[in-house]
């Protein structure tokens, strides 16, 4: 009865032609059990929109999808260009605020979301052939002339009728010395799926991340498990953060998400301990600015230099390749 694997399922590549976003290069996967999302192809492949059924799962930014902006590399103005999205990634060298000591310079975050990926794979799913797999697959360059050089080849995929999406990255220092390397999957979920009542679930120790608001909301016996209304404190800039060592299962592996029994509606994130121990969880509850984040990483948003400082900071070998594994999964109803 099929005449075409997209009654089904599959990914649609396509340009963007109006507002913000125009001339951005992006691809739709739909993956047949309600759960559909757009990977921008030329901000690293990151994830911006996503929704089960009819039900928005990321959080967007006032700005939504804009083309790679090279001046994110400095001060501030990466936040001009976070569009937000279901993951958005950070490093690849540097992960926190910006920063400043005799390594360099380094703005918010890192630069990698601001470099367009190569698209080297588009397998198609084959229901016919009892094929249901589909799967995307990029190279993200982070270079420079004189080093470092990091190649990323991610990987984003998904199975016919199931509400998965896997993302498998392998990173490379391609340069001829070692590397600095730190990186955070920053995870973004906003309404309807996080709303009052909703509720946060993982399992670890934790610390605020000791500023004025992350203590005032991470602290012993506080409700930051569960979603509140919106605050007037978070209006603007302010927020609350918490740095978790999470604590994953017999097999390694640590879960975290969301669960919102008024939509009887889940999401949750899968990633091995041994790849990234840390999980940050970001909370800025104002209005018309709701969201909150579910960020594994290498390390907490610690910024290059404390993590040079305190020991921490990885270094890629030349030649050698680091890979990372995440899983976000949508569960309805949620059990």
């Amino acid at each position: 009865m099929l005449s075409n694997h997209l009654q089904a399922g599959g990914i649609e590549t396509a340009i963007l032609d109006n507002g913000p976003g125009k001339g951005v290069r992006v691809a739709w996967i739909n993956t047949g059990s309600g759960l559909r999302y757009k990977v921008v192809l030329d901000r690293a492949m990151d994830i911006a929109d996503a929704f089960f059924n009819q039900h928005c799962i990321s959080w967007i930014s006032h700005a939504g999808v804009t083309p790679p902006n090279p001046a994110a590399m400095f001060g501030m103005e990466w936040l001009k260009s976070f569009g937000g999205g279901l993951m958005f990634t950070c490093g690849l060298s540097h992960t926190g605020d910006t920063e400043s000591d005799e390594y360099g310079d380094r703005g918010i975050h890192g630069n990698l979301t601001n470099q367009p990926a190569e698209v080297v794979s588009v397998i198609q799913p084959d229901p016919l052939h009892d094929q249901p797999e589909m799967s995307l697959t990029g190279l993200i360059k982070e270079s420079s002339a004189f080093g470092p050089h990091y190649l990323l080849k991610r990987t984003i995929s998904s199975t016919l009728g199931e509400a998965v999406i896997r993302v498998h990255d392998e990173i490379t220092n391609r340069g001829n010395e070692p590397a600095p390397h730190m990186i955070l999957y920053h995870c973004n979920f906003g309404w309807p799926l996080a709303d009052e009542g909703t509720s946060i679930f993982w399992d670890g120790k934790w610390q605020s991340g000791g500023r004025e608001m992350d203590d005032r909301i991470f602290r012993k016996g506080g409700t930051f498990k569960t979603c509140p209304g919106v605050l007037d404190a978070h209006k603007g800039g302010d927020e609350a953060v918490a740095f978790i060592d999470i604590n994953p299962d017999k097999k390694g592996i640590c879960i975290c998400g969301l669960n919102n029994p008024k939509l009887d509606l889940g999401v949750e994130l899968r990633f091995r301990k041994d790849q990234l121990p840390w999980l940050i969880n970001w909370q800025h509850w104002g209005k018309n600015e709701y969201v909150t984040g579910l960020e594994p990483g290498t390390h907490p948003p610690i910024g290059q230099a404390k993590a040079r400082e305190d020991g921490t900071l990885i270094f890629i070998e030349p030649g050698e390749t680091r890979m990372y594994d995440l899983e976000i999964e949508l569960k309805f109803p949620f059990t």
